[in-house]
């Protein structure tokens, strides 16, 4: 069930990667449109103004281009009047945007429960956290650090619970070679009735784990879009340039930004090591080492083309996960 909850999870996130709630900006050819100097793909609903000239020249190009394609279609009777007016109406106008240091969740008016709620609310507070500090990098740091610290409680109850088990499996092994050739109803019903008894020695409550999961799902999402969207975030400079992706420095000769690639991989596996359960069998665990293996190079492969925005957030992320963990089981 652990195994099923965690691919799930990961794959839930992989599909938000490749079709999040963040448009991407599109030319004339419909070809998703990239600063040719950070390789960031550029999305079409960013929350407030680019102050970046390159990044004022790409979009105002792109819409005018835009423009002119639905001009000719209108002229060449392939669009009424109305769908016209419809397809203009939609281009994005960054001269209608908020100030980015002026934003706050009302800007841009209602835009859903999600984006409303849970985006731009976040972004808020990363634009303010960042202003405070006068940089966005440390911004998304201390925003991130903060939002773990709020789910401490949650989370350091979620880490205890996997102590517990790992202490509980001697016992859960026993049992498991007790009832390892009964399949009968009686037996199973015997056997979960059994393992509820370990579970309670060991204070041990299953659906726990589940919740911090739940919670670390939509707050995933949300940082993933408000990251995306705000211009003043991928414009700002920590070190490294926070709108550039690996893949793209790498293209440009600059191969410090492997650094960063190292740090997700080595956070990404020892936050997956650390929380790995222990209540498997042999073959159990050979298999979730494996989907281990697996979710940790995909997440590597994916952080070539991460800006570098969205790789502070995530090894910051993973270093408190790990820090919190190792917390725990010196306790222990």
């Amino acid at each position: 069930m652990k195994n099923k909850r965690i691919l799930i999870t990961f794959l839930v996130l992989l599909v938000f990667l490749s079709t999040g709630c963040t448009k991407q900006l599109k030319d004339s050819d419909g070809k998703v449109v990239k600063n040719p100097d950070t390789g960031q793909t550029l999305p079409s609903n960013i929350l407030c103004a680019p102050t970046d000239e390159e990044n004022i020249k790409i979009y105002n190009e792109t819409r005018e281009n835009l423009i002119k394609k639905y001009d000719k279609e209108l002229e060449e009777e392939e669009i009424s009047k109305k769908e016209y007016e419809k397809k203009v109406n939609k281009l994005l106008n960054i001269e209608e945007l908020v100030s980015c240091k002026k934003f706050t969740p009302a800007s841009n008016g209602y835009e859903g429960l999600w984006n409303t709620i849970f985006v731009k609310t976040l972004s808020w507070i990363l634009i303010k956290i960042g202003s405070i500090f006068g940089n966005y990098g440390i911004g998304i740091i201390i925003t991130t650090l903060l939002i773990r610290l709020i789910l401490y409680p949650i989370t350091l109850k979620s880490a205890k619970q996997s102590e517990n088990i790992k202490k509980a499996k001697p016992d859960l092994e026993k049992l498991e070679k007790k009832y390892k050739d009964k399949n009968d109803q009686e037996s199973m019903m015997q056997k979960s009735q059994e393992t509820m008894i370990i579970y309670k020695k060991y204070n041990i409550n299953p659906l726990s784990g589940c919740v911090f999961a739940l919670l670390q799902i939509p707050l995933f999402l949300a940082f993933y879009e408000a990251l995306n969207r705000l211009p003043i975030l991928f414009e700002d400079k920590l070190l490294f340039e926070m709108s550039v992706t690996p893949l793209s420095a790498f293209s440009k000769g600059n191969y410090s930004y492997l650094i960063l690639v190292l740090l997700v991989a080595l956070s990404t596996y020892f936050s997956f090591k650390l929380n790995k359960g222990a209540n498997m069998s042999g073959d159990q665990e050979q298999q979730m080492n494996r989907m281990m293996i697996f979710m940790m190079g995909m997440i590597v492969v994916m952080s070539f083309s991460m800006s570098t925005a969205i790789i502070f957030y995530w090894i910051t992320n993973s270093s408190f996960t790990i820090i919190q963990n190792l917390l725990v089981k010196r306790s222990k």
